[in-house]
């Protein structure tokens, strides 16, 4: 189980801010938006043996594995932070993530195509901009 450091509703409420104006989502916005959904995403796929980081604001250990107590995992997804959020919000696929150079995957069990979008955010991500455009 993962441990929450992020409050939920300050997380969805990030979340929601970026979905509507993510070119003006500064840390304030950014921090809690990223730790919300990397912690929503190691709940839904629990484990260590990948580790998703999103510089600066976080990384979790997640999916099912071989886990890892030191040192360089065995398998490691970084991006930044926009990045991230398109892909659990469903702005952005897995493979046109990669192809574009926006995530560096490596190692075993590091291709989250089939993981991404997260249905929680890409439905708060909906809902915003239904709003927005109200």
């Amino acid at each position: 189980m993962v441990s929450r450091r992020t409050d939920p509703e300050q997380g969805r409420s990030a979340l929601a801010a970026w979905a509507t104006a993510p070119e003006d989502a500064g840390r304030t916005v950014l921090a809690p938006a990223v730790r919300h959904t990397l912690e929503m995403f190691a709940e839904e796929f629990p484990g260590g043996a990948v580790e998703l980081r999103v510089p600066p604001y976080a990384a979790v250990q997640a999916i099912a594995g071989t886990r890892h107590t030191r040192g360089t995992p065995p398998a490691v997804v970084e991006t930044d932070a926009a990045t991230w959020l398109a892909l659990v919000g469903g702005d952005l696929t897995w493979a046109e993530a990669v192809a574009a150079g926006r995530v560096h995957a490596s190692g075993e069990r590091s291709d989250l195509a089939e993981l991404l979008p997260l249905p929680g955010p890409r439905r708060i991500v909906r809902t915003a901009r239904d709003q927005e455009e109200r």
